[in-house]
């Protein structure tokens, strides 16, 4: 057991990770249950099974049936949900500290429990199905999927985290049980505890609740690289709608590479600060960001934004862009290239540094203040990087970035034989034959 910046880290005998942080602000605790498994995890065929188990997560266990899961929580004045994204899935429980025990209960539980009943699984596919369709109903949405179909040919990242409609109509209740067991084993978990709790008690109640749970078959790593791309991609939807979108893609880096921090920075100055928390509620607005003033001030789009996200092997970092009407998408995608070019060029000022630094910092900070965001952060750290430290040290890295390396990075990235550009232009309003891919 260790302990450092105030949070204990402890692996029980069956391999679970435990961390537990001391928070005595107000009698609130949050647990949390990370597990090592997202839609990197799939193989052709069972693509967006790890989203479809964790909505059978909340489909109850023998000792807690589903129709009382929800009550439970309510009646102590508690919250919970679950997410899944590329690298991971997450659950969580929010309630008075006197009751935190309670979350513990559930997530032991259905770590072994789940009953993943064959109605259950059909009533879930129409959901799931039905949540896909309306995703679809996104231009944008579309349009990203397929720029990240195009960048990834051969590395799992290159479906997205709900998964094909193919897979959605065709798995089975034995898939997914399978899937469960393979991943949902203690060697393959995180638990995190933050709040009015006392450490040394409530190491022993996780103890007791989950230390008999047998661990798992060791899961081999992702052993599917993407190869480097040496030109070019570009995708075209045409499809009906009003209003065309421009995407622009650049592979990034992996949330361990040395310059991931500076490639945070660079999106502060290009977009706005992105928030790594999935629990965030701030709201940093990118009005006086590059791309804001070249797509939204000269009236080229409606809006524009950019997007880093941290993961275990390089993402994409995607600027997007909602074509004004009368505008068209190339007149967007050369105002993209522009600046992206202008920072790869070396064109960034000390002030414009200075300022994307504080946002980030300042960001962080707002992302950082509730128990819940608390148990966010440490879990994700631990999971994505293998230590919580780097949540810990995250204003650190990030201060110790210079504008020197920015503007090293941008060069880096933005390089016009590693992009990937997708347009969507909606049918009646340009084609694939009529649009000017020159």
């Amino acid at each position: 057991m260790t302990t450092e910046n105030g949070v204990i880290k402890t692996t029980l005998d069956n391999g679970l990770t435990v961390l537990i942080k001391e928070i005595h602000n107000a009698p609130v605790a949050t647990f949390w249950m990370w597990y090592r498994v997202g839609s990197r995890n799939e193989i052709p065929g069972q693509t967006g099974i790890s989203h479809w188990v964790e909505h059978m997560q909340f489909k109850g266990t023998p000792t807690y049936p589903a129709a009382v899961l929800d009550k439970l929580i309510s009646r102590e004045g508690g919250q919970w949900n679950a997410m899944t994204y590329i690298d991971w899935t997450a659950y969580y429980e929010v309630m008075p500290s006197a009751q935190i025990e309670l979350g513990m209960n559930l997530e032991a539980d259905r770590m072994i429990h789940s009953v993943f009943d064959p109605d259950e699984v059909n009533s879930e596919r129409t959901v799931i199905i039905s949540e896909r369709s309306g995703s679809e109903n996104s231009p944008s949405w579309l349009l990203y999927e397929e720029v990240v179909a195009a960048a990834f040919r051969v590395h799992p990242y290159h479906h997205m985290v709900i998964g094909d409609k193919a897979d959605l109509l065709t798995m089975t209740r034995d898939d997914l049980y399978g899937h469960y067991r393979k991943h949902y084993v203690p060697n393959n978990a995180i638990a995190v505890l933050v709040g009015d709790v006392q450490a040394d008690e409530a190491l022993e109640m996780i103890k007791r609740k989950f230390g008999d749970i047998p661990a798992g078959s060791s899961l081999p790593s992702i052993g599917r690289p993407e190869p480097p791309q040496y030109g070019e991609r570009r995708v075209v939807i045409n499809r009906e709608g009003q209003t065309s979108h421009v995407h622009v893609a650049y592979l990034g880096y992996e949330i361990t590479h040395p310059d991931f921090f500076a490639l945070a920075v660079l999106d502060s100055i290009l977009a706005g600060a992105s928030s790594f928390n999935f629990m965030s509620t701030s709201y940093t607005s990118n009005n006086t960001s590059r791309l804001y003033r070249a797509l939204v001030e000269t009236e080229l789009a409606a809006g524009a934004d950019g997007g880093l996200v941290a993961t275990i092997n390089p993402y994409l970092y995607i600027i997007s862009a909602t074509v004004r009407d009368g505008r068209t998408p190339q007149e967007v995608e050369n105002a993209i290239h522009a600046e992206t070019q202008r920072a790869a060029s070396g064109d960034i000022s000390v002030e414009e540094f200075e300022k994307a630094r504080k946002q980030a910092k300042a960001l962080f900070a707002y992302d950082s203040e509730s128990v819940s965001s608390h148990g966010f952060w440490l879990g994700f750290a631990e999971t994505l990087v293998g230590d919580y430290v780097w949540f810990d040290t995250f204003l650190d890295k990030l201060m110790a970035v210079s504008l020197d390396d920015v503007r090293r990075v941008a060069a880096d990235v933005f390089n016009p034989n590693r992009r990937i550009v997708g347009w969507y232009v909606p049918t009646g309003n340009g084609t694939r034959e009529d649009s000017d891919l020159e």
